[in-house]
């Protein structure tokens, strides 16, 4: 990496050379950015908004799933196979699936060997389990934090490996040139947060052969969202520099608690707590599933079966299956305004002709797990206790005692399985540019659970190998990056101009307008859309985009430039 300076309409501004330049610091980021690395691409700098504060880091669930080839068991496998499971999901490419399939087996033990503490037996079998969406046993887990203990693991390569991290530098614009009749990324702008307060001083050039982009998903689209806070994404600067996206109206849904972003699904819903409602002061708590369902069993068993089918599934709808709690819950809190809650301490209530609750009328699936799993206890907090104690742990680390307070839910938005294009190295109609990880759309629509985690994984790895042998050499010198992106470079800084004249101006607020579109895109384009209310948003939307091109924003201070992009 080289550090300089670059004199732009006689204002001069950081810049800095590379190689490769890794957005995002995610597992899929770190993971491209320690095998570029082996692959001996030693010039690489990771840029990230904030080290640690992305999705990899600080997202999990009651058994967080990594998925990949079965490596242990009398049950037969094979990379085909699995290519076949991910296939046959829908919006997935087969090629892409048989990369992914193919590609497992070796992520997976890049990760054991990197210190990711995935459980095997005394031969050295790593056992799996089921999962959603998977016809054999090809799931594993390190625990509620997988995702976590690889970004940790694949963080400590990198810093073995010393390669720079530039951290609280947040991308706002990609830079392109044309490249033998097809376009392609040379760098990219970002704004030093560390400075921001600084103004347009604050702007970071950067050039970059080769651009790795891990911006995980979208998460500052949706209001009700189980993204760690402050998690946005950066999807828009890709499709406003030309990158070509797929399936982006694939999202996976499911029931998580608000006040702490985390998913409530395994054995959190296989306690079967009782649920119930209230007014948004907290008045008026009603016991609402009761009302749908035709008897206690039935409620109880899909209550128990939404633990692990905990995505929002329409085809679970009908003859009262498990996604017809998410389709309730959502109309309690969207279509009546109200607030949702999961009591561990009590049973449901029998309300509208419904019976008491009894163990015993569960359905045998049901009925069965609990047995086997010695939780047939009188309440929802004893089965979870029995069943997963570091449940109830995780919440009260954070505040939350669900022994003695229930726990406010809403169905929420969890991952995009749209995303950026990308062919079978991970490489986008631009370029020299690399969307990995969640930011790109190979994960399909019935996806098996934890098949993202390897596709971050195995789109790193791909990345680098074509990096490596395809764009190793770099193409342009200092002179004809300028002369390529200094008229892009100007248009980006006289947007940042034109809003920074308009600090304390009389206009709307811009986190003001993400919250407009966020609850808009809860309300009508989440798992329930109706058409004609989209085509509303849509106008809505228009009007909003609108506004901000006339400028008629009003920013706190230069620290909320950042907003702008």
């Amino acid at each position: 990496m080289e550090r300089d300076t670059l004199v732009i309409n006689n204002e001069e501004y950081v810049f800095y050379r590379c190689h490769t330049l890794v957005v995002g610091s995610g597992a899929a980021a770190l993971n491209c950015a320690s095998h570029l690395y082996g692959f001996g691409v030693k010039d690489v700098v990771i840029v990230t908004e904030r080290l640690g504060g992305g999705t990899s880091n600080n997202s999990g669930s009651d058994k967080q799933t990594y998925y990949k080839l079965s490596l242990f068991g009398e049950g037969g496998d094979s990379v085909y196979e699995i290519a076949r499971t991910l296939f046959s999901g829908g919006a997935m490419h087969g090629d892409i699936a048989l990369v992914e399939a193919t590609m497992s087996v070796p992520e997976f033990f890049h990760l054991v060997r990197a210190g990711v503490p995935f459980p095997h037996n005394r031969y050295g079998g790593y056992v799996g389990y089921k999962t959603d969406h998977d016809p054999k046993q090809r799931a594993t887990s390190a625990g509620p934090w997988t995702s976590s203990q690889m970004y940790r693991a694949l963080l400590a390569e990198i810093r073995q490996y010393e390669i720079p991290v530039l951290d609280h530098h947040e991308v706002i614009a990609l830079l392109t040139a044309e490249e033998g009749g097809e376009k392609r990324t040379i760098g990219a702008l970002a704004i030093n947060k560390a400075k921001e307060d600084s103004g347009l001083p604050a702007i970071v050039v950067f050039q970059a052969e080769n651009i790795v982009f891990a911006t995980g998903g979208p998460g500052g689209l949706y209001k009700t969202a189980v993204f760690p806070e402050g998690h946005l994404g950066a999807t828009g600067i890709a499709l406003a520099a030309g990158a070509e996206a797929v399936n982006l109206t694939e999202w996976q849904y499911g029931l998580a608690s608000v006040k702490f972003r985390w998913n409530v699904s395994g054995t959190y819903q296989q306690a079967i707590p009782r649920y119930f409602s209230t007014e948004p002061d907290g008045s008026d708590e009603r016991e609402f599933l009761q009302e749908y369902f035709p008897s206690m069993g039935k409620l109880a068993t899909a209550v128990f079966l939404k633990g692990y089918q905990w995505p929002f599934d329409p085809r679970k709808i009908r003859d009262y299956c498990s996604s017809l709690i998410d389709i309730l819950v959502y109309q309690e809190i969207v279509g009546k305004g109200r607030r949702v809650f999961m009591d561990f301490r009590k049973n449901f209530s029998p309300l509208h002709g419904l019976a008491g609750f009894s163990l015993d009328d569960l359905e045998p699936e049901a009925y069965n797990y609990l047995k086997n799993s010695h939780a047939l206890l009188p309440t929802p907090i004893a089965r979870l206790e029995r069943m997963n104690p570091m449940a109830i742990q995780l919440y009260k680390e954070n505040g939350i005692d669900i022994t003695r307070e229930p726990l406010e839910v809403a169905v929420c938005a969890q991952h995009h399985n749209g995303g950026l294009k990308g062919n079978i190295w991970w490489e986008s109609n631009l370029r020299h540019f690399f969307p990995v990880g969640e930011v790109n759309g190979t994960h399909g629509v019935y996806r098996p659970g934890g098949s993202a985690l390897n596709s971050g994984q195995v789109g790193g790895y791909r990345a680098a190998e074509f990096i490596a042998h395809r764009y190793k050499e770099p193409v342009l010198g200092r002179d004809e990056f300028v002369a390529l992106a200094e008229t892009q470079i100007e248009e980006t800084l006289e947007i940042a101009r034109r809003a920074l004249n308009c600090v304390g101006g009389p206009g709307q607020r811009m986190k003001e307008f993400r919250e407009e579109f966020q609850e808009r895109m809860s309300r009508v384009a989440a798992h329930i859309r109706e058409p004609e209310a989209i085509k509303e948003a849509v106008q809505e939307a228009k009007k909003q985009w609108a506004t901000i091109e006339a400028g008629e924003i009003s920013l706190a201070g230069s620290t909320e430039l950042v907003e702008l992009f």
